[in-house]
């Protein structure tokens, strides 16, 4: 599917927007390393603006914080459905509390796009209208299936896949990826190591496991 510059952005701030919350089970408890709110309080909500390179917005304050986070709930809930018409229906009622408009402009030497959010909104409408859209347009496509979280099991972070074929497992292949990469290798060098002492020890090792059809083709090819 074509995905412009401004919906790249804007799929890129809900995604920032939905790992910002905190972890739960961590809150409760201090120290334990778990992830803190990363909007929590007008300070962070400022410099996610920054970062994210979000336009029209005026001075921020408490209750434009308590409205990002609203609507931070709701699009975590758009990740997790697993219907198309769970997530319509969470998108449909985040554009349309948002007052959505759509207009064209060519702000800030960009090329004509379309902005969503109605002239002078609120920072948590401008999300919910831009962010909303560009997630509509992969339910639209039958996409949205892409809309993902981290299978690493102490990660679970949000993840959009944009892989040609739909592979992306993790939502840093560097790290998350890697990381378990490493970890099945260092089990199997673990068993490897355990057979290889049963064997020192007299010990019959367990019958090899017979090849996949996979990896009989291989060892034809």
């Amino acid at each position: 599917m074509l995905i412009t510059h401004d919906t790249r952005c804007a799929l890129d701030a809900v995604v920032d927007l939905v790992n910002s919350a905190p972890d739960d089970e961590g809150a409760a408890s201090a120290g334990s390393g778990a992830a803190a709110d990363g909007l929590a309080d007008v300070a962070a909500l400022n410099e996610f603006v920054k970062r994210n390179a979000i336009s029209d917005v005026g001075v921020l304050t408490e209750r434009d914080l308590a409205g990002v986070h609203r609507i931070r709930g709701r699009f975590a809930e758009v990740f997790a459905a697993t219907e198309p018409h769970v997530a319509a229906t969470l998108i449909n009622e985040l554009i349309a509390a948002a007052g959505t408009t759509p207009r064209l402009t060519d702000h800030d030497g960009y090329d004509w796009h379309v902005h969503y959010f109605a002239p002078g909104a609120s920072v948590a409408d401008h999300l919910a209208a831009d962010c909303g859209m560009a997630l509509a347009f992969f339910v639209v496509a039958g996409e949205q299936e892409r809309l993902r979280r981290c299978e690493a099991p102490d990660c679970r972070r949000a993840f959009i896949d944009l892989s040609r074929n739909r592979s992306r497992r993790y939502c840093d292949s560097r790290t998350c990826g890697n990381r378990l990469h490493v970890a099945a290798y260092r089990a199997r060098r673990r068993e490897a190591a355990g057979l290889e002492q049963d064997a020192q020890d007299g010990q019959e090792p367990p019958e090899p496991a017979a090849p996949s059809r996979l990896e009989q083709e291989q060892v034809v090819q």
